[in-house]
């Protein structure tokens, strides 16, 4: 069922299964702080568990995105093979050269 899942939703739940203090945080997250925020508690839920994604991701070093692609992969070879494909796609789109896109984000140059 998981490869019929979206990746990112894929990761998610790695995450939270790797993270037991999070999902007890999640549990435990008062549904009156979500209608005050006029969410549902499932949205606020949703929107603390991404946030705790992100600063998981940034304690890293990492983009959100490459944390979710770092969940999902087989191996070490094929997250750093797929996270290069992503990034020189992002310097393409930007216009950057990929020497200068490296540099900026500290990447390996081929």
């Amino acid at each position: 069922m998981a490869a019929l899942e979206q990746p990112h939703e894929v990761a998610l739940q790695k995450f939270l299964a790797s993270h037991p203090e999070i999902r007890q945080e999640l549990d435990h997250l008062n549904p009156l702080a979500a209608r005050a925020r006029g969410e549902t508690p499932e949205h606020y839920r949703a929107q603390r568990l991404h946030e705790a994604f992100e600063a998981e991701a940034e304690r890293l070093g990492l983009f959100a995105w490459e944390l979710s692609l770092q969940l999902t992969v087989q191996n070490a070879e094929e997250f750093a093979a797929r996270r290069l494909d992503v990034h020189r796609e992002v310097a393409q789109m930007a216009g950057m050269p990929w020497d200068e896109y490296c540099e900026l984000h500290g990447l390996p140059r081929d």
